[in-house]
């Protein structure tokens, strides 16, 4: 229990880390698009200063630098309106495959995008320029002389440095995602062999002692075959021949069959009525036509045997299990109730990880086992289905019917 929570504590400090990371990393670009987009505009109104230059200019007026000034803007979209609202030139902005009227369009649009974004500059042509989202720079008769509004858009690059964190961090997403399916399934592949090792060689030192012990039983029978012991001693030893039966399935793929599930509980019910205390009671609740699954039918009672045998810890001894059998459309519904402490809702999937327990001595495979029984040779669900504390708790198999 121990390590599994070291380890979810790892996984939050990690995630933890990941978003601080990633946040930094936004918060930088913001400012860092916020401070390019203010040297833009600086630019846009150098550029302004050089169009009003152009058209102030006479016969003795140097275009060399105004010239140069004007042709250096390579990169961001740049629209020039007159004082009737029309457009006396565009720059940078992609329309020369487009038709008339489309390109009319495509330029309208981007006008509308600029002004909404307040990157206006309005000059006169006796005027300097200023940059302001709301202010028009002009004097006092404006009205009688002639002036243009020139807007403009961030560049493409800016565009995409705008956007390149979110993709960054995608892309970053992305590789973690990889990486921890690829972890993980190596981590299950590693657990799925350490599984059929410990039960394939489980089986096999069972076999041993297992076989002296039936040789001990044949003796038993020929010397006390009256003995009333021998009966139970032989119980026992078929018990230990399914537990042996068990182990070696699990470390292989058993066949399913086509089995009674009403038959598989009342064994298990059998089974654990005279194994448990007077105190606990155990209700079936079966439906009366028989239902017939595909199964192994020997994997299965074990599911159910861990099921009963946990809730009869959970009661301490003294309570009710109720065994109910649903038929339901396309599936077989097994639910397992008891009267026991209950369980945390946090704790309802780490109750099935390797190693969760709450008993003194336990290994805390037993709810494991079961998952991978159901889950894995039989295609089908286990899962909590409720739970309260310090009135019991219900599980629920579900299987296709």
């Amino acid at each position: 229990m121990a390590w599994i929570n070291k380890t979810k504590k790892i996984k939050y400090i990690l995630i933890a880390a990941a978003i601080v990371i990633a946040a930094i990393s936004l918060v930088y670009s913001h400012y860092l698009v916020k401070d390019l987009e203010a040297e833009a505009g600086t630019k846009m109104s150098i550029w302004a200063e050089a169009m009003q230059s152009l058209n102030n200019a006479d016969e003795n007026t140097d275009l060399n630098l105004v010239l140069k000034v004007l042709n250096t803007n390579n990169t961001i979209p740049v629209i020039v309106l007159n004082d009737n609202g029309e457009v006396e030139m565009t720059r940078n902005i992609d329309c020369h495959e487009l038709s008339v009227n489309d390109s009319i369009s495509r330029i309208q649009d981007e006008l509308e995008h600029m002004r909404s974004a307040g990157h206006s500059i309005k000059i006169n042509y006796t005027s300097t320029p200023a940059v302001d989202d709301s202010t028009t720079i002009n004097n006092e008769d404006e009205g009688e002389q002639p002036y243009m509004e020139i807007l403009y858009d961030n560049s493409l690059v800016l565009k995409r440095l705008a956007i390149y964190p979110y993709i960054q961090i995608a892309i970053l997403a992305l590789f973690a995602i990889i990486i921890i399916f690829v972890i993980v399934s190596s981590q299950r592949a590693e657990q799925n062999r350490v599984w059929v090792g410990l039960t394939k060689e489980t089986a096999h030192q069972l076999g041993t002692p297992i076989s002296s012990l039936m040789a001990w039983m044949e003796i038993l029978r020929e010397n006390y075959p009256e003995d009333p012991m021998l009966p139970e001693f032989e119980k026992d030893v078929d018990r230990l021949n399914l537990i042996a039966e068990r182990f070696s399935k699990i470390g292989s793929l058993p066949e399913p069959k086509l089995e009674s599930i009403n038959e598989v509980i009342w064994h298990v019910v059998n089974y654990l009525k005279p194994r448990s205390s007077a105190n606990v009671k155990i209700n079936c609740h079966l439906p009366e036509a028989d239902c017939r699954v595909m199964m192994n039918a020997s994997l299965f009672e074990w599911v159910i045997e861990n099921l009963c045998k946990n809730a009869i810890d959970a009661m301490g001894g003294k309570g009710q299990i109720d065994i109910v059998v649903k038929q339901e459309p396309k599936r077989l519904a097994i639910e397992i109730s008891d009267t026991g402490k209950g369980i945390a809702k946090s704790h309802f999937k780490s109750v099935f990880e390797p190693g969760y327990t709450t008993k003194r001595r336990g290994w805390g495979l037993g709810l494991s086992l079961a998952k991978r029984i159901v889950e894995k040779y039989h295609k089908g669900r286990i899962f909590v289905k409720s739970s309260e504390i310090g009135k019991g708790t219900t599980f629920r198999i579900e299987l296709k019917g």
